[in-house]
């Protein structure tokens, strides 16, 4: 092991250590908490595992940030106010200018600036391509008119990464480029949406001829499709590293209410939980081969799309066994499974569909001919 392999270890280890108090919070003031939790992770240059040093990261290898993650989520580390910024993160880093990473990405690092996406639209869900929130140049900035949905976080969040529609329509990604939009702006409206679990974590999001500067175009217009692959790819691959550990800690908890209520004496219930052991070591698995091809400078994104698949279908089977265990009374013990289970519905829709993930699997990793487009 090498001095700085022993030295990060050291350092996140009195990190953790230093700020385990884990206070019980709700709404602005769990927000303010956590985002001074990763102020502080970020001051001490331990937030970013996998971005290079140049830019504040740590540049560890593959098996140091599954260790990295290991660690975090054995440590009960709160999440990122808003993870969904380590989307945009990987996409700055390899296409933005040297100002747009000075400007954006420590911010993002410390939370101090929190995001959202803007790629569905209701005409675009997973077929982004097909998406129509225009933005026409006039000298040195963009009009954007149009209409986003299912943003997670838009009521919150100080930015928007977001597709909009430069080039005329038609198939494919050609005529998309990928802006930076201030929420602040003059001509947004963020309507909040209530999920069937009761709580507004989505919102659509309205651009009433907003002006965003040229500056916040990030690439070349027209390519903004292309280096959208680097957000999506890289967000489904490096996540699950952290994922792998929280779905690890879910499946413990599956496991010990099972022996808890009596319910481990069932043969299918012991199949189940070991079904589901088995799927975990496969995303791992598969999680890590798909890293190992980012960092070679390869394209994830088939890869990626299989431990989408799988791990979406893995949460759901996973909170009905919960609920199968806890039986008719699931709702009056805490609700805490019927929630997960009520949240994990949309699991298989969101951040493309399964359907669509069978699809890219289909023709990108077996060589299957393309699905026929449908007549109009």
């Amino acid at each position: 092991m090498s001095a700085a392999a022993q030295d990060w270890r050291g350092r996140l280890e009195t990190f953790l250590a230093a700020h385990a108090e884990r206070p019980r919070l709700s709404g602005t003031a769990k927000l303010a908490w956590a985002k001074a939790w990763h102020a502080e992770l970020a001051d001490a240059g331990l937030a970013a595992p996998n971005w290079p040093r140049e830019v504040g990261g740590l540049d560890l290898g593959v098996a140091e940030q599954v260790t990295y993650h290991r660690m975090m989520t054995e440590a009960g580390a709160p999440a990122h106010p808003t993870p969904i910024s380590f989307i945009v993160a990987p996409t700055l880093i390899v296409h933005g200018t040297p100002e747009q990473r000075e400007r954006y990405l420590r911010p993002l690092l410390r939370a101090d600036e929190l995001w959202c996406q803007g790629f569905s639209e209701p005409g675009a869900g997973s077929d982004l391509t097909s998406l129509t929130t225009r933005a026409e140049r006039e000298g040195d900035v963009y009009r954007v008119k149009g209409q986003k949905v299912w943003t997670t976080g838009a009521d919150r969040a100080d930015w928007m990464f977001a597709l909009v529609r430069t080039g005329p329509p038609g198939p494919g990604g050609a005529g998309i480029t990928y802006l930076l939009i201030p929420m602040s702006a003059p001509g947004i409206t963020v309507r909040p949406l209530r999920d069937m679990t009761g709580g507004t974590h989505f919102a659509e999001v309205f651009f009433d001829d907003v002006t965003v500067p040229a500056g916040n175009r990030v690439g070349q217009e027209g390519e903004g499709w292309k280096i959208a692959r680097t957000s999506l790819g890289h967000e489904r691959t490096t996540a699950f590293l952290s994922t792998e550990y929280a779905l690890r800690r879910q499946l413990g908890k599956v496991t010990a209410l099972a022996v808890e209520t009596g319910a481990i004496d069932d043969a299918l219930v012991r199949q189940e939980l070991a079904s589901a052991e088995a799927s975990l070591r496969v995303l791992a698995a598969n999680a890590a081969r798909a890293l190992t091809e980012l960092l070679a400078g390869g394209d994830p994104g088939p890869l990626s799309s299989m431990n989408r698949l799988v791990r979406a279908e893995f949460e759901q089977r996973l909170y009905q066994l919960a609920i199968r265990i806890e039986g008719p009374d699931a709702a009056l013990l805490g609700g805490r499974w019927v929630h997960g289970y009520l949240m994990t519905r949309a699991s298989t829709i969101g951040a493309g569909t399964a359907e669509i993930q069978r699809n890219t699997i289909g023709e990108k990793v077996l060589g299957l001919p393309r699905e026929p487009e449908a007549a109009h």
